[in-house]
C-alpha cells in the first residue's frame, strides 16, 4: 500500500500482484489470462466503502452515510483500477516491482533545487502526462513528507492466497506436486520429439515402414546417404560393410552422372540428388 501521490499529496492506493492462475483441490494448476476489470472496479468500490462503514460507530455512520451514498453515485463505474498489459520480459518487470514496492515517497533524483528556504521538485502530472515542477517552502515539503511515514508495526505489504504465511507449508507441497506433474509432461514431450522417422510414419499411417509388406519380415536399417552442397555423403552407416556398399552406390550414381555430362553442354547447376536409405533383412 502507498499513501502518496506524485506531488507528495495524500493519495492512498494499493498495488496488487496476482498470480495468473491457482491450484485446484486436486493439485492441478489452473491458468487464466483474463481479468474482468469492469467487475473488479465495482467490487473494489464495494469492498472499500463497506470496510469504512464497518469501522464506524453508530453516531459516525449517521454522519458519514450520506457521503458514502454520494460516493456510489459519483463513481457509477466503480473506483479506478489501472491494469496495463504486460510489457517486456518478466524478469525485468519483477526487478522493477521489487524496487517499486519499497520505494520512498520521493526519490533524490526528483529534487531539483534547495536553497535553504525552498525546495523545488519535479513530478509527473497524471492528467496531462507531462513532467512539471513545483516549489514549496521547507516546512511545507517536510509536512507533506512526514504524512507518509507509517505507524510503528504497520504492515504496508500483505500476502494472501498461495502467498499467505498461514498456508506457506501447504503452498510448498502443492507447488512440488505441480512441478512433478509438469516434469512428467516434459519427459513425455521429449520422448515424443525423440521418436525416429519410422515411429512417426507408423503413428501417422498405421503401417510399420520397417516391415516387408510381402513376407512380413522386418528390415534392419543399415545406413543412409544424403545430399550436401551438391554431393552425396554417407551420413550414417551401421557397420563397415554397410559403409562400403553405400560408397559404391555413390560412385555408381555420380559416375553415371559424369558420363551423362560428357554429352551435354557445360551446366553450372549442381545435380539434384535425393536421400538413399540402405536396409537389410
Amino acid at each position: 500500500m502507498h499513501t502518496f501521490g506524485s506531488r507528495l499529496n495524500f493519495n492512498p492506493h494499493v498495488h496488487i500482484l496476482v498470480s495468473m492462475g491457482g491450484m485446484k483441490e486436486s493439485g492441478e494448476w489452473k491458468t487464466y489470462d483474463f481479468i474482468p476489470f469492469t467487475m473488479l472496479r465495482k467490487q473494489w468500490q464495494t469492498a472499500v466503502l463497506k470496510f469504512i462503514r464497518r469501522s464506524l460507530n453508530e453516531e459516525q455512520k449517521s454522519k458519514v452515510q450520506p457521503l458514502l451514498q454520494a460516493t456510489y453515485k459519483e463513481n457509477a463505474e466503480g473506483f479506478y483500477v489501472y491494469a496495463p498489459k504486460q510489457r517486456g520480459k518478466i524478469q525485468i518487470q519483477l526487478k522493477y516491482i521489487g524496487r517499486y514496492m519499497r520505494r520512498p515517497a520521493i526519490g533524490l533524483n526528483r529534487i531539483v533545487n534547495y536553497d535553504g528556504e525552498r525546495v523545488s521538485f519535479k513530478y509527473q502530472d497524471k492528467t496531462s502526462g507531462e513532467e512539471k515542477l513545483e516549489t514549496v517552502s521547507v516546512e511545507e515539503f517536510i509536512g507533506r513528507l512526514i504524512k507518509h511515514i507509517p505507524d510503528e508495526q504497520f504492515k504496508l505489504i500483505r500476502h494472501y492466497g498461495i502467498y499467505s504465511r498461514r498456508i506457506k507449508t501447504l503452498s510448498k507441497k502443492l507447488i512440488v506436486i505441480w512441478q512433478k506433474t509438469i516434469r512428467k509432461w516434459l519427459v513425455a514431450a521429449k520422448r515424443l520429439v525423440r521418436r525416429d522417422w519410422s515411429e512417426r510414419i507408423k503413428d501417422h499411417t498405421g503401417k510399420d515402414p520397417m516391415e516387408c509388406p510381402v513376407c512380413g519380415c522386418y528390415y534392419e536399417y543399415k545406413g543412409g546417404v544424403y545430399p550436401k552442397d551438391g554431393q552425396l555423403i554417407v551420413r550414417y552407416a551401421k557397420e563397415s560393410m554397410a559403409r562400403d556398399c553405400l560408397e559404391r552406390m555413390i560412385s555408381y550414381i555420380t559416375g553415371n552422372e559424369e558420363e551423362k555430362e560428357k554429352g551435354r553442354k557445360t551446366n553450372t547447376t549442381a545435380p539434384n540428388y535425393c536421400p538413399i536409405q540402405l536396409f537389410g533383412m
